[in-house]
């Protein structure tokens, strides 16, 4: 039986982080940045790789990852 991250897509969130930190204007190492602050480190090539779906994502990093970016956890699914 084939596991979910066993596909080409490693997330469900890439697409709309990418898309949400664009509007907000927040560059990937400011988002890191800001995430260290939490004491969650993500770096920002891995920022990157979850952009492009190669990088899974913890429950603990998409809870820190909405509060940076100020938005509902819901929001970050793509759509």
């Amino acid at each position: 039986m084939a596991r979910i991250i066993d596909g080409e897509k490693k997330n469900l969130i890439g697409a709309s982080l990418k898309e949400i930190r664009g509007r907000k204007k927040i560059s990937q190492q400011d988002l890191s940045n800001k995430l260290e602050l939490l004491g969650v480190y993500v770096c920002r090539g891995s920022i990157s790789r979850i952009e492009d779906f190669s990088r899974t994502v913890t429950d603990i990093e998409l809870f820190a990852i909405a509060e940076v970016l100020g938005v509902d956890p819901k929001e970050l699914y793509c759509k």
